[in-house]
């Protein structure tokens, strides 16, 4: 029996998919059920017929911070897949973050412990590893720096990793994948496939960075593949391509028939631009849009090296464009 966390996510949603079309027998944990109406649209994303895909999944209600619901989920499971996180880039959100990414992933690693959990694959993320000054390519070796401009993010989902290789010496078997930003359908509201509703609502500016570009069935193939064989106790930079976020932005919106964007985003506006949004929070409570984190990152050029997954298990990524066509054409179908 494998256990997913966070099933009602991008990563989760997909992974399920592919666990069940394969004849798995899967358990999830979901909070609300509201959200499993994702699941469904993601689903959606592969068959028509996808209830009894949907139907095949034992369901338990529970929260990764409430552990007396996750004993329950547990009981049974051999395999656990933990995707559950909380993604802010609002530095007043640092304490749920912490909560989530950090205590939750705690709380996960000492049941799988307690439970003899054959292997445990943990969805980490590449904002976890080391920026170089020097513009080097980025490895699984480029080192983590605590005093850098990091993100609340970063710093939570780096917290959590800890735990993770904490529970490895304790015993567990474990992989951790660090995908870049993942390219996926059927949930559009919010997350990376809500770029994909912002591009048809019309981005106007683009910035000078770059970014590392992954598809989700990528990501969970890899996952799979990495949970089933010997491999333990490695981290994975999952990356299909770097792009240019001029040619990122502007093929994504091509994909849903929008207007590309067409001008640059100047330092001196985006510095300016996070400042407005700092003071448009404190004095009118509005959520965080841009923080100064953030800017730093739409404009940093940074190169992944994906190649250590492709030399463990002879694995090749799909191609960006071919990932932001087919994604293109699922929300203007579902969206």
């Amino acid at each position: 029996m494998i256990l997913v966390t966070g099933s009602t996510g991008l990563v989760g949603a997909h992974l399920l998919y592919k666990l069940v079309s394969k004849g798995e027998k899967v358990k999830a944990i979901y909070r609300s059920e509201r959200k499993l109406e994702h699941v469904k649209n993601v689903f959606a994303c592969y068959t028509d017929d996808y209830m009894p895909f949907f139907e095949s999944i034992e369901w338990v209600q529970g929260d990764i911070l409430d552990v007396p619901s996750l004993e329950e989920a547990f009981k049974g499971v051999t395999y656990v897949y933990h995707c559950a996180a909380f993604v802010s880039f609002e530095p007043d959100k640092y304490q749920l973050l912490r909560r989530t990414n950090i205590e939750g992933t705690a709380n996960i690693a000492n049941l799988c412990i307690s439970n003899s959990i054959t292997k445990l694959c943990y969805v980490s993320s590449i904002a976890t590893i080391g920026i170089p000054s020097n513009h080097n390519i980025i490895t699984e070796e480029t080192e983590w720096n605590a005093e850098s401009n990091n993100s609340v993010y970063a710093i939570t989902k780096y917290g959590a990793e800890i735990e993770v290789w904490r529970a490895s010496q304790e015993g567990l078997d474990v992989v951790i994948v660090n995908p870049g930003v993942i390219l996926g359908a059927g949930i559009w509201r919010y997350g990376s496939a809500g770029l994909f509703k912002k591009a048809h609502k019309g981005i106007k500016y683009y910035t000078s960075g770059s970014i590392g570009l992954v598809d989700v069935q990528d990501v969970v193939d890899v996952m799979i593949a990495l949970t089933k064989s010997t491999i333990k106790n490695e981290r994975f930079i999952l990356v299909s391509e770097n792009w240019k976020y001029q040619d990122f932005l502007q093929t994504m919106a091509k994909s849903v028939n929008a207007q590309p964007p067409l001008k640059m985003a100047s330092p001196l506006l985006l510095q300016l631009a996070w400042r407005l949004d700092w003071l448009n929070h404190k004095l009118r409570g509005k959520r965080r849009q841009l923080t100064k984190q953030l800017v730093t990152s739409l404009t940093t050029e940074k190169l992944y090296d994906n190649s250590k997954i492709k030399t463990f298990i002879k694995y090749e990524f799909k191609k960006v464009n071919e990932s932001l066509t087919e994604i293109g054409l699922l929300y203007q179908k579902q969206a």
